[in-house]
């Protein structure tokens, strides 16, 4: 369900669960990480591309298979493949096709340059299940959008267009669907054709005081996310999305 592969110094890592749309589950997310400590410990890795397919990018978590494998230690592959994503040395590409919905979104704050198709659709849909941001997006979201666009994305999980988002300076830039691949890939080659300590040197900088901040908030995120998962507010928000209802909050403070 993730693919991935070495090739001109550009590791590929790349959805491919297409029936569920790329929705991911522990499983995955265990392969992300270890497809990210490749990323931190190969020489012959100079850049990460990260894809889905050429229509969705990820649905965000596989919902039955997050709650069978409720976070319960800073060891869940979920956090590891955050943690390690975050902290990469080598400059990451994101190639964004159709939604990306939640982890799908908030894994781009930690990518370095992101080509969006015009089919692109971003969302946070946190709140209305009942949860919490993650990934950090709690502090890199307004930081970087302000936050006004942060608050409509967050509190209320608005979801956004690929125009939009490069508005927002979500994304690098907005191609056509049918070149979205080819180019990242041609981007992902330009920078792995650079000299690649000036690369991994300009990116610790731009990234110096930031490490610190982002994995603590990581952490916080962490342990209220798990106590959200637990909540009846939760448990309604997931009642009602098995049963293909309108969920109804109103009964809890």
């Amino acid at each position: 369900m993730i693919q991935v592969e070495l090739q001109d110094r550009v590791l590929s890592i790349r959805f491919d669960r297409a029936q569920r749309k790329n929705a991911i589950t522990a499983a995955m997310y265990e392969q992300l990480a270890e497809a990210f400590g490749r990323a931190h410990s190969e020489a012959e890795v100079r850049v990460v591309l990260i894809q889905g397919s050429d229509t969705c990018f990820t649905a965000g978590n596989d919902l039955e298979d997050f709650v069978a494998q409720r976070p319960r230690s800073e060891d869940m592959p979920v956090l590891r493949f955050l943690r390690a994503i975050s902290t990469c040395p080598k400059p990451v590409v994101a190639a964004v096709a159709g939604p990306a919905i939640g982890i799908g979104t908030t894994m781009l704050l930690h990518c370095d340059l992101i080509d969006a198709a015009d089919t692109a659709r971003f969302s946070m849909p946190f709140v209305p299940l009942g949860l919490c941001p993650e990934a950090a997006s709690s502090l890199l979201l307004p930081q970087s959008l302000g936050w006004v666009r942060a608050a409509s994305l967050l509190l209320l999980g608005e979801s956004i267009d690929a125009q939009t988002a490069l508005a927002y300076g979500l994304v690098n830039r907005v191609v056509p669907a049918a070149e979205l691949l080819t180019g990242a890939r041609e981007r992902a080659l330009r920078l792995a054709a650079l000299p690649a300590a000036a690369v991994r040197e300009t990116k610790r900088l731009m990234k110096l005081g930031q490490s610190d901040p982002v994995q603590s908030r990581m952490t916080e995120e962490f342990r209220s996310f798990g106590e959200r998962l637990k909540s009846p507010e939760a448990q309604e928000a997931f009642a009602a999305f098995a049963a293909k209802r309108a969920p109804d909050f109103s009964r809890f403070d």
